[in-house]
């Protein structure tokens, strides 16, 4: 890939391979403190939502981590001057909005632009006639999305997403993907569609409110068109500072890409990571005519929305990865991701390959190992359990365990579990949880199995197994999709800390006492219900009966993992991106219940797929305060074909001790 680029003012277009389908994103640079009269991570806030009609009412978006203060800011359109408003709150929470009606009427074909209360450029969007009618608002994703019509009613104060067309227009999937603000003041555009678009009347400003919009062609006379997948570069002929802003702008006067930086942000580049559809950040490469190399990247506070690093590698044979699907809302009042931003992709390119159906996918549970959290076990769909520990920095089967994984049976050697969930008993036994047996897709097995990891051999047999089929009849319809909506998850949770928390045992009415169990072991086990997001406690018997203590509301459509984490002292329910990709702590409350505590979404920088494990190393690893969270990609889609982490299943960030 070309690594430099002629400061003569000339374009160039190159055709690319990579092909992505879905909504576009459009992401915040990743930047360095604003000025002192700036608040810190003021660049974060994006208009989200503009109606120029009735209440003329505007809503902003923060796209970062931390609350932003709007106290003081302004906003002006194309004929007044930077005027005060009146927001619903004075602060922006994370992941929050706050609306108000601008103070002066905005037209059938207007401008928006909003300031800092230091008259600091944080956003702007621009509409043609009847765009803001009824509404215009971000499409593809809250602050980061697309601008286009709606057509229906707007979402003021909520997330964008009723009235956005199914198909966003080709030329609001061409998005700025590359600037350097440094001696040539470069940009780079990447068209994400399927189509060619005519870019001879497009415009584009910077930050300085006192500049006209120039023509794009004007900069890049021989780009008149960008290729579907194609790139498009120029130099500005505005000049991009060093704490600026950069608006692409359609033939007919409407915003297509926005993106600002606090001080040092574009020196000496930054880029979306992944090309074309992540986040913006601080490279140490530029790749003009490219695809982004994604090299180097800021850390640290700031405004920096993180950085995915890692990936490449070529895809083997039998490797196939698949696209996600089911994607919903997070719960009211997810929260952002409480530990670090940056995220590592931690495996190698298909590194779980096996012998059974379309492989090098599908690991889904994972839980590592309480009493040697240098071990993480990990579930795959096809019947796999692996044992996997760090190499390098990344995570591998360990050769002395098996290389390949071990194929799981049911009880008596028999069948193909949908092994989904996991988690390591009190014994120090590895609990597997099935939906079904693949051999026979269309019908329901859910069941927890026991398996001693020191057994001998290439295959696993269970110790003991518990069949729960017989209580979710909802699930046995003769569809293999209902039939795979059953048991996704399991934790095992001590009896200790049951008892210590004050949980009440629903078959008695009292303090959940142990010694009423004789044969459960030292602990219950909670499993993850993917049909309703609920929870199934469980007393697993040495003679192989089990003990139901009743069902838990996660709060959640869906769960795909749980785990226990003594750290924080709760029971974690997952959900991938069914639920906006996020986890639901859960405690005991004053009445002795187990109910949702508090939920995190997943860091920025993560692909939105169908992450399905997910896992929290023990407080014992504590360094700086920090421990290791890993996530696993059911799919290993990541940002899709030809992106740095197409084809890996494992993500590996930072969660607070």
């Amino acid at each position: 890939m070309p690594t430099s680029h002629s400061r003569a003012g000339v374009a160039s277009v190159c055709a690319a391979a990579l092909t992505l389908s879905g909504l576009l994103v459009t992401g915040v640079l990743a930047a360095r403190p604003a000025a002192a009269a700036d608040p810190a991570d003021y660049q974060n806030v994006r208009i989200n939502e503009v109606t120029s009609s009735n209440d003329d009412t505007v809503e902003l978006y923060n796209a970062g981590s931390t609350a932003v203060s709007v106290s003081g800011w302004k906003v002006s359109d194309d004929s007044f001057s930077p005027q005060s408003f009146s927001p619903s709150s004075g602060t922006i929470p994370a992941g929050g909005f706050v609306t108000f009606d601008s103070p002066k009427g905005l037209g059938d074909a207007d401008k928006l632009v909003l300031y800092t209360a230091g008259g600091t450029v944080v956003d702007r969007v621009e509409w043609a006639t009847g765009k803001a009618k009824p509404a215009m608002a971000r499409c593809g994703g809250d602050g980061t999305g697309a601008w286009v019509t709606t057509t229906k009613a707007t979402t003021f104060g909520a997330p964008n997403a009723p009235g956005c067309p199914a198909s966003v227009p080709a030329a609001s999937r061409v998005r700025i993907n590359e600037v350097t603000s440094g001696d040539a003041d470069t940009v780079e555009l990447y068209n994400g569609g399927t189509s060619t678009v005519a870019l001879g009347a497009w415009k584009y400003v910077d930050g300085d409110t006192s500049h006209s919009p120039a023509a794009l062609s004007s900069a890049a006379p021989s780009a008149t068109s960008i290729p579907a997948g194609g790139y498009v570069t120029f130099d500005s002929a505005l000049g991009l500072g060093d704490n600026d802003s950069l608006f692409l702008v359609d033939g007919n006067g409407t915003t297509v890409d926005s993106v600002t930086w606090a001080t040092g942000g574009a020196k000496p580049s930054s880029e979306r990571c992944a090309n074309g559809t992540g986040w913006f950040r601080t490279s140490t490469t530029a790749t003009f005519g490219g695809a982004n190399s994604c090299s180097g990247g800021s850390g640290g506070d700031g405004g920096d929305t993180g950085r995915l690093l890692g990936g490449g590698g070529a895809l083997t044979s039998g490797c196939a990865p698949e696209a996600p699907t089911g994607t919903g809302s997070a719960p009211a009042g997810t929260l952002a991701w409480p530990g670090g931003k940056d995220v590592t992709i931690a495996d190698d390119v298909c590194a779980f390959t096996t012998s059974t159906g379309p492989e090098g996918r599908d690991l889904s549970g994972l839980a590592f190992d309480p009493t040697n959290p240098s071990v993480l076990w990990a579930a795959k769909n096809k019947n796999w359990l692996f044992k996997l520990v760090k190499s390098n920095g990344k995570w591998i089967p360990d050769p002395s365990w098996s290389a390949t994984g071990k194929q799981l049976r049911f009880l008596g050697g028999s069948g193909e579990p949908d092994s989904e969930g996991l988690t390591v008993g009190g014994n120090g036994h590895v609990y597997v949880t099935s939906e079904r047996d693949n051999a026979k897709n269309t019908v329901p097995k859910d069941t927890i199995m026991e398996f001693d990891p020191t057994a001998a051999g290439s295959t696993l047999t269970p110790v003991h197994q518990w069949d729960m089929t017989a209580q979710f009849p909802q699930l046995n319809t003769g569809s293999k999709d209902d039939a795979n909506l059953g048991f996704e998850g399991v934790a095992y949770v001590p009896d200790g800390w049951l008892t210590a928390n004050g949980w009440v045992d629903p078959l008695t009415g009292a303090a959940y006492d142990p010694a009423n169990y004789p044969l459960h072991g030292s602990g219950l086990f909670f499993a993850g219900l993917e049909w309703d997001g609920t929870l199934h406690a469980y007393g697993l018997n040495s003679d192989g009966t089990f003990t139901t203590f009743g069902t838990i509301d996660t709060g959640k459509d869906s769960v795909m993992d749980v785990m226990f984490d003594a750290g924080t002292q709760r029971i974690i329910a997952t959900c991938d991106n069914t639920c906006g990709e996020t986890h639901t702590s859960m405690k005991v409350d004053s009445t002795g219940a187990i109910v949702p505590d508090v939920t995190y979404t997943n860091p920025a920088v993560m692909p939105v797929d169908n992450l399905e494990g997910f896992a929290i190393a023990p407080a014992s690893t504590c360094v700086d305060g920090s421990r290791e969270a890993v996530w696993a990609d059911d799919g290993v889609y990541g940002f899709g074909p030809g992106s740095s982490s197409y084809g890996h299943a494992l993500y590996s960030g930072t969660f607070p001790c």
